[in-house]
């Protein structure tokens, strides 16, 4: 299929904070736009947002309004998604979603461009952004399991409040502003329990086996992803009073050795990651080093003594960028580079 100058694209939840940094995503990469739409719910219908120096309507996400669209880049929850991306693709628009509902769906394909990108050849309509904290583990395994393939990966990570939207960032800083008040919060405001000055080991719905919904997305979608149902994952997700950037303890086991070096120079050669790695020079990732960054950085990067086979290292990346809408935009990238639209 012969590419175009530019495509018709729609952000469907522009009001939001994904959606705000999806449209600031495409326009900082200068991705071929002939006419932009942002979407949202009727609610607001009418608000004008800002996209490469023009001034844009927002219209309310229907059928109607999908009408000429040949990208639609999601961020509006699942309830949403669930309504509104078969109409969108009815009406013959490839939807990239950010939400959970398509990503474990067989039929649907799970992408990181960095990982798997062949895998938006057999989409059917409707491509998945995967969970924010699985992103940035699969483009750090990447380049180990094609190295000495990945058997086993332990992961703890510190998520940003951000990852629960606006509200929760509105939370945070209510709690805070009474906290340095009064020397405790009295009543949360953004979880159910108290967020600043703490942390939570929650993040989304308990499961059986006392799992929550993020922890059992990270296992799923990693195999998914990786495209290797043998590598066994386990996840502690945590969240933490942090704005942006989510940090991810991991340790990672292989089938061969992979010295600490040796993943350093793998790590190095790989797209879309940063090595960040000296601490003797206080030199590693941290999440308020990710608020520009589009990269996912990898640091602490060292050989785990109690197996002969195994690594520590410590990857952070922006939950908003790299974790949502960067990666959506990547998928939408490399549907031109791979001429599958």
């Amino acid at each position: 299929m012969a590419k175009k100058d530019g495509y018709n694209v729609a952000v469907v939840g522009a009001m939001g904070v994904v959606g705000r940094e999806m449209m600031a995503t495409l326009e900082r990469r200068k991705f071929p736009i002939a006419e932009f739409r942002p979407l949202d719910i009727s609610a607001h219908e009418g608000k004008i947002v800002e996209f490469m120096g023009k001034k844009c309507t927002v219209k309310a996400a229907n059928f109607q309004t999908f009408k000429d669209i040949d990208i639609a880049i999601f961020s509006a929850g699942g309830d949403a998604s669930l309504a509104l991306t078969p109409k969108a693709v009815k009406q013959g628009a490839i939807v990239i979603d950010n939400s959970s509902v398509w990503r474990m769906d067989p039929d649907c394909p799970l992408v990181v461009p960095e990982v798997n990108p062949e895998d938006v050849d057999w989409h059917n309509g409707i491509i998945a952004n995967p969970n924010c904290s699985t992103i940035q583990m699969v483009v750090a395994l990447k380049p180990l399991h094609d190295f000495a393939k990945v058997k086993r990966v332990i992961v703890s990570t510190y998520q940003a409040v951000s990852g629960s939207g606006k509200a929760a960032l509105d939370g945070l800083d209510l709690e805070i502003k009474e906290y340095v008040k009064t020397g405790k919060v009295q009543t949360p405001q953004a979880y159910g329990k108290q967020i600043a000055m703490n942390c939570l080991p929650h993040i989304d719905v308990f499961q059986e086996g006392g799992y929550t919904k993020e922890e059992n997305k990270m296992v799923n979608e990693t195999k998914k992803i990786m495209k290797d149902n043998s590598i066994g994952v386990t996840a502690t997700c945590v969240r933490i009073p942090v704005i942006y950037g989510h940090s991810e303890s991991i340790n990672v086991e292989t089938e061969k050795k992979i010295s600490a070096d040796k993943a350093r120079e793998l790590f190095g050669n790989a797209e879309g990651l940063l090595v960040v790695d000296d601490p003797a020079e206080i030199k590693y990732p941290v999440p308020c080093e990710s608020d520009n960054e589009d990269l996912t950085m990898v640091g602490r990067i060292r050989e785990d003594n109690t197996l002969d086979n195994a690594l520590n290292m410590w990857v952070v990346s922006n939950n908003i960028r790299k974790g949502a809408a960067l990666n959506a935009v990547q998928i939408a990238e490399t549907l031109l580079q791979r001429n599958v639209i």
